[in-house]
C-alpha cells in the first residue's frame, strides 16, 4: 500500500475511532453552516420538461456466501431511501445532502440488514445496500453540470469486472452520517431528481428547466494494478469526461476523479515477458 493510500486508510480509521457522537455533530454543524441552501422543494417532472441524465441498474446479484434474502431486504432499504429524495429540485445555488433527506437508516425505521461492507468483508448490517443509490445518484450527475462537493470512494474493490458496464470507482460508498454524497447546483438552471424502485431495478433521472447545453462521455483514461506485496493487489485509475456541444463538437475535457482501492480478489495479470538471454535462448 503506497503512502496515500496508508493515509487514506489512517484518515478512516481515525473517523471511526472518534465515535458516532462526534461523527454526527460534525456533520449537522456542517449542514447548519449550509442554512437554506439544504432546503429543498419538491415539484412534479411536467414542470422540467428536458430530460438530461437517466440511469437504471439491476438490484438483485447473488453473492457467494450470502443469503439471498439480503439481496431482497436491500430493495425495502433503497425504497425508503429513495422516497425523501424522490422529486427534489435543485435550483441555483443549492445543494443536495443524501443524509440530509434519507437520515439515519436505523431498524426503528423500518429498514432492514442488507449487506454491507466492512473493511473489505462483506456482511449483514441494518440498512445495508443503499450505496447502490449514492453509486446511482454520482453516476447520473456527472453525466450533468451539476458538481460533486463531496463523494466518497469504495476502499475496496469486491467485486470482479464480470459483465461490468462502468468504469471502475465510477460510484460514491456512503456511511451514516460521515460519508457523504452532496450535490451543488452551480449553473443558472434548476433541475429535478427523479427515483423510482421497481420489483427488481433501481432507475433514476435528472430533469431541467432549460435544455441542455451540453454532453458529457465519461471514460477511464488511466487504469493500472500493482502488487504491493504479497497477495496484495492495489488498482488505481483516473475518470475523465469530454465535453461536447449541441453541435456534437467536443469543448472540453474534464478530470472527474482519481481512484484507488485494495483489490478483494485475484486479479488476473498478463505473463511476465520471456527474457531472450545473450546467447539466444529463453531462460
Amino acid at each position: 500500500m503506497d503512502v496515500r493510500a496508508r493515509r487514506a486508510d489512517l484518515v478512516l480509521r481515525a473517523r471511526r475511532g472518534a465515535g458516532p457522537g462526534y461523527r454526527r455533530i460534525k456533520r449537522e454543524w456542517q449542514w447548519r453552516r449550509c442554512g437554506a441552501d439544504l432546503n429543498l422543494t419538491t415539484a412534479t417532472s411536467s414542470d422540467f420538461p428536458y430530460a438530461v441524465m437517466r440511469h437504471t441498474t439491476p438490484m438483485l446479484r447473488q453473492l457467494h456466501g450470502l443469503p439471498m434474502q439480503l439481496q431482497h431486504n436491500k430493495i425495502t432499504n433503497l425504497r425508503l431511501a429513495a422516497a425523501p429524495l424522490d422529486g427534489r429540485v435543485l435550483a441555483p445555488g443549492q445543494r443536495l445532502s443524501f443524509w440530509k433527506f434519507v437520515g439515519n437508516p436505523s431498524a426503528r425505521r423500518g429498514f432492514l440488514d442488507g449487506v454491507v461492507l466492512d473493511d473489505g468483508v462483506l456482511r449483514a448490517g441494518v440498512g445495508g445496500g443503499l450505496c447502490q443509490l449514492t453509486n446511482l445518484l454520482y453516476w447520473m450527475t456527472i453525466h450533468t453540470p451539476l458538481t460533486v462537493v463531496e463523494r466518497w470512494r469504495h476502499t475496496y474493490d469486491v467485486f470482479p469486472d464480470n459483465n461490468r458496464t462502468q468504469p471502475f470507482a465510477s460510484g460514491a460508498t456512503c456511511a451514516y452520517p460521515a460519508l457523504d454524497l452532496q450535490i451543488e447546483n452551480r449553473t443558472d438552471a434548476t433541475f429535478r431528481l427523479g427515483l423510482s424502485v421497481g420489483e427488481s431495478d433501481l432507475s433514476g433521472e435528472w430533469r431541467s428547466n432549460r435544455e441542455p447545453r451540453h454532453t458529457y462521455q465519461v471514460y477511464e483514461a488511466v487504469h493500472v494494478i500493482t502488487t504491493e506485496g504479497p497477495g496484495i493487489y492495489m488498482r488505481r485509475n483516473i475518470i475523465r469526461r469530454h465535453v461536447i456541444d449541441r453541435d456534437g463538437i467536443e469543448i472540453g475535457d474534464e478530470l472527474v476523479s482519481e481512484n484507488h482501492a485494495q483489490m478483494m480478489y485475484e486479479p488476473f495479470l498478463p505473463p511476465a515477458p520471456v527474457r531472450e538471454g545473450i546467447g539466444g535462448g529463453a531462460r
